[in-house]
């Protein structure tokens, strides 16, 4: 009965310690999670452009996993009458093993965030670092890197300087990169904005295309109201729009200035008619 008694007592003690070592590496990684979060969606993945490429879920798959699975296996591990040289090298490989998940995560994170917003006949792009031509690794400007803390930027797509280059252009677009996943095709958004507003369409036509979605429309222009700069329209009634697509998403529009061609807010509605 004694032993009994000095083996529960034991394996007792033990778990309080493991469930004391395990709730701290909680704490410790959810602290991580949420710098990772503020880099992700405060510089990466700004709303909601996040929604379009799938940052959100991305990032929650990552962190998840990251919060999980350190803490588990620190419950597993951890126990206080282990030899202290064996105790520290186990939760030195907990805690490796830990980093090297959340490194493949956040590397992951790096080349699916978007880094361009691409203006391309009729509609928006938004690109991604993955949709980036490869061939054309030596023109990616350096804030479109990976590691780069620059949040997307607007452009526009210059012409084809000869038939030749039109061709090849038209060539690579059959294989399924398109002259905005093509940094060298990049321009300055403002030599694009006349191109831009000719191709935006009024608001009341979405609203007849989406009776059903009213109240979503009219709560984007408000927001869209309230990021005016100098210039632009105080009027939501004339606001513009096209169509916003990314690799994954298609039923996206982004709200247009009348005056600058500016982007001034995104509507989760179909564009497409």
């Amino acid at each position: 009965m004694a032993n009994r008694s000095l083996s529960r007592s034991a394996v007792g003690s033990r778990s309080y310690y493991a469930v004391r070592a395990a709730a701290t590496h909680l704490v410790l990684s959810v602290a991580v999670a949420s710098l990772v979060a503020a880099l992700v969606f405060g510089l990466w993945f700004p709303s909601p452009l996040r929604e379009l490429v799938g940052g959100t879920e991305l990032f929650w798959l990552i962190a998840s996993v990251d919060v999980v699975c350190g803490p588990l296996l620190t419950l597993v591990v951890f126990n206080p009458s282990k030899p202290r040289a064996e105790l520290h090298r186990d939760l030195a490989l907990v805690a490796l093993i830990q980093l090297v998940a959340l490194s493949y995560g956040v590397h992951t994170l790096a080349h699916a965030r978007p880094v361009a917003l691409v203006h391309e006949v009729d509609r928006f792009r938004v690109v991604t670092i993955s949709d980036l031509d490869h061939s054309e690794a030596a023109t990616v400007p350096q804030w479109a890197q990976p590691w780069s803390l620059s949040r997307p930027r607007t452009f526009g797509l210059r012409p084809a300087t000869s038939s030749e280059e039109n061709m090849a252009s038209i060539d690579a677009s059959l294989q399924g990169i398109e002259p905005s996943q093509r940094p060298s095709w990049w321009r300055d958004y403002t030599l694009s904005t006349a191109q831009v507003l000719q191709r935006a369409r009024p608001l009341n036509e979405l609203r007849n295309k989406h009776p059903d979605q009213s109240t979503l429309i009219d709560e984007a222009v408000e927001r869209a109201l309230t990021s005016r700069q100098a210039g632009e329209t105080t009027d939501g009634a004339a606001l513009r729009w096209l169509p916003l697509v990314s690799r994954r998403a298609a039923d996206w529009v982004a709200l247009v200035d009348p005056q600058t061609a500016r982007l001034r807010g995104y509507i989760h509605v179909d564009g497409f008619f």
